[in-house]
């Protein structure tokens, strides 16, 4: 009976135990849930350590992607110095330790100096000078999704709690209840990370407690904190659109207006609630939409796209505006579905008319000079061939210099005049079908010559390529490459010239120099008017800054595409497409 007895008492003690386990654990895990910030659930988990346990000092350590950590939430009695914020050195914390908690090993440590401990002499100096007599640590493991095994550990970081007064055996009650709650800190740390994307919280916070029917009302009110907030942003939204002086609009696939800005009602006449819902068709009537169906389609088909138009607007004036389709582009598993796009629209009739002023000003400047830089460039090589009269070596030289800077004006203006030309549309392009070894071979020939003065080889490759161009004008754009590409190669380099179909029905001619090369943010800017990689060197080798800009332009007057590609000390490429004559 005393044996039965005895038992008895033992079990109602281990089951008295377990019930407190229990009731503090459901403590603290219960203060740990009731906050969704991280700082307040680690010192909540820290400050309930150390009242269960009566230790001297509970902290969390974090461990970081590097392998080092520190001490982010700590609760320690008055006479002991705080952690908190203290970097350990390497040498306490080595990569074993790390592997051994990972593994979700536990450490309790009644003693630092007892034998048995197995600390090395450094990490017992570490803990004298924070007064550490016995430890109990234990792994906080966070899951995360791994794409090779689904749901992973990693190890987080540590809690840890210090006995400084003493030594101090570590009862098994205590180490179980520092791993429970030690997960409960991991899977908070989850849920923390999850507040980054709210809807993604709160799908995953709704599943949970549909399962345990727990802290519905919390989460409805959360639901509805996100639905307001939503609200604001789209009223901030809506206020920000109405307040620019532009048109902003969103079609649908179906081609319908699902928003309007109120500078709709403004310029067009245009209520927003009127023509919401409405297809495009019939807002803008029937001529309209046939002229922006093809941007339209566009769109809708995943590009954008960018054109101009002139409209009356409620003022009575026609004006200039610039209109943009960007598409509404939604990922579906590996593929990109378009809901719709967003339509945005400018008003630049102020800066095409700044345009056109400054377009017929150079015309103008250019025209007029002209005819006085004819005259003075024929005069300079009048008296350059002594007829008047023999000038002195400082003399000629100051009329070669003349000579050759009235040179550089003189294709200057007439550069920007060709320039202006095609910009206006005045030049009509007579597009026929043209042999590309044709166009190769009278390039190359036009700056044989040029190259032969700078030491230069010129190389072609022979091609069997027919194309669709005007070809004056694409032997103009090939003389332009190859002058540059001549100009700035060093002697005794080479210069290739080439055409290969690198895309369907379309042939691409490649100019290749071994020259100084172009800077890479310098690549775009190039093309622009009066844009030059080296102004100073430009100028010496007698560049206007207009070449590459024409060459542009007569480019895509074919409807085909020019760029550059460059290494620095190793030479420059230039690029352009023409569309191929097919049989």
């Amino acid at each position: 009976m005393e044996g039965i007895h005895k038992f008895l008492k033992a079990a109602a003690e281990e089951l008295h135990r377990q019930h407190q386990r229990v009731e503090l654990f459901a403590e603290v895990t219960l203060k740990i849930r009731r906050s969704l910030h991280l700082k307040e659930i680690l010192q909540t988990a820290v400050t309930e350590v150390q009242r269960i346990f009566q230790a001297d000092r509970v902290l969390i350590y974090q461990i970081f992607t590097d392998g080092t950590g520190m001490p982010i939430s700590e609760a320690v009695l008055p006479n002991y110095d705080p952690i908190l914020g203290v970097t350990f050195p390497e040498e306490v914390f080595p990569e074993d330790y790390r592997q051994r908690y990972a593994a979700g090993r536990v450490q309790a440590i009644d003693d630092v100096r007892a034998a048995d401990a197995g600390l090395a002499e450094c990490l017992i100096a570490f803990m004298d000078e924070w007064s550490v007599k016995a430890k109990l640590v234990v792994p906080i493991l966070q899951n995360f999704k791994s794409h090779a095994d689904g749901n992973s550990e990693r190890l987080w970081g540590l809690l840890i709690a210090h006995q400084c007064q003493s030594p101090r055996q570590w009862t098994e009650f205590e180490s179980e209840l520092m791993q429970q709650l030690a997960d409960q800190i991991g899977i908070a740390l989850s849920q923390a990370e999850l507040l980054e994307n709210l809807e993604e919280l709160v799908a995953e916070r709704t599943a949970k407690l549909r399962q345990a029917n727990k802290h519905l009302q919390q989460e409805i009110n959360v639901r509805r904190k996100a639905e307001a907030a939503l609200r604001r942003s789209e009223e901030q939204l809506r206020l920000i659109a109405n307040g620019l002086p532009v048109l902003i609009a969103y079609v649908d696939k179906q081609q319908r207006y699902c928003f309007n800005n109120e500078a709709y009602q403004t310029w067009l006449g245009l209520s927003p609630a009127e023509i919401s819902g409405c297809h495009l068709k019939k807002v803008h009537g029937k001529d309209d939409y046939q002229y922006i169906r093809q941007y339209v389609e566009a769109a809708l088909s995943g590009k954008t796209v960018t054109y101009e138009r002139d409209i009356p607007l409620q003022d009575g004036c026609i004006h200039t505006l610039s209109i943009t389709y960007i598409p509404h582009l939604v990922e579906r598993g590996d593929l990109r579905a378009v809901r719709g796009f967003f339509a945005l629209t400018s008003d630049i009739s102020d800066r095409k008319a700044i345009e056109r002023m400054k377009d017929e000003f150079i015309s103008v400047v250019s025209h007029e000079l002209r005819t006085p830089l004819t005259s003075i460039h024929s005069s300079l090589k009048i008296l350059a061939t002594g007829k008047l009269g023999d000038f002195s070596s400082k003399g000629q030289r100051m009329l070669h210099i003349a000579d050759e800077q009235t040179d550089r004006l003189v294709r200057l203006v007439n550069n920007v005049l060709d320039l202006q030309r095609i910009q206006s549309g005045k030049v009509k392009m007579n597009k026929q079908a043209c042999n590309a070894m044709d166009l190769i071979v009278e390039a190359v020939q036009t700056m044989q010559a040029m190259a032969q003065e700078q030491g230069v080889k010129l190389l072609l490759k022979p091609v069997n390529f027919v194309v669709w161009a005007d070809r004056d004008y694409i032997v103009q754009t090939l003389t332009n490459l190859l002058s540059n590409a001549i100009k700035f190669s060093p002697p005794e380099s080479l210069v290739w010239l080439l055409a290969t179909q690198q895309r369907p029905q379309y042939i691409t001619f490649e100019v290749k120099d071994c020259g100084q090369g172009i800077p890479h943010n310098r690549l775009e800017t190039i093309f622009e008017r009066f844009q030059q990689v080296d102004s100073s060197d430009s100028r010496k080798k007698g560049g206007t800054g207009l070449g590459l800009a024409i060459c542009r332009q007569i480019v895509e007057g074919h409807g085909g595409e020019i760029w550059a590609e460059s290494r620095l000390d190793e030479g420059s490429t230039f690029y352009f497409t023409l569309p191929e004559l097919l049989e």
